[in-house]
């Protein structure tokens, strides 16, 4: 039986599983063979668990039931940290990141980003 993991705990839990997979055997363990495969291989499942969420956003729209657009949110952040993972990087660098931006006018945001162009 699994542990039941506090929702505050579960990216650092999380985080700590990713980078032991990175060790594990690819044959025993799905991130194991993501990692193994490579970057494009990792990336590939990102783009395909986005168009699975956006096709399951689009549905909840429609029939007002949101289940499959929080299941395949689940698999777009999971691969979303594993490709994080594979690039030595975890989400506490994304939540800095987005802390950064927190009292920041998204159109300044990104009115800034274009001058640095």
């Amino acid at each position: 039986m699994s542990k039941a993991i506090d929702t505050r705990d579960v990216l650092g839990a999380l985080t700590d599983v990713l980078e032991a997979r990175k060790a594990a055997d690819p044959d025993s363990s799905y991130v194991a063979s993501l990692h193994h495969k490579g970057l494009n291989k990792i990336l590939e499942k990102v783009g395909e668990e986005c168009t699975e969420m956006l096709l399951a956003a689009k549905d909840a729209q429609q029939t007002g039931n949101a289940d499959e657009l929080v299941y395949e949110t689940a698999d777009l952040w999971f691969h979303s940290l594993v490709a994080l993972s594979h690039m030595g990087l975890g989400p506490d660098d994304v939540l800095r990141e987005l802390a950064r931006r927190f009292d920041l006018s998204g159109l300044e945001e990104k009115a800034a980003r274009k001058s640095q162009s």
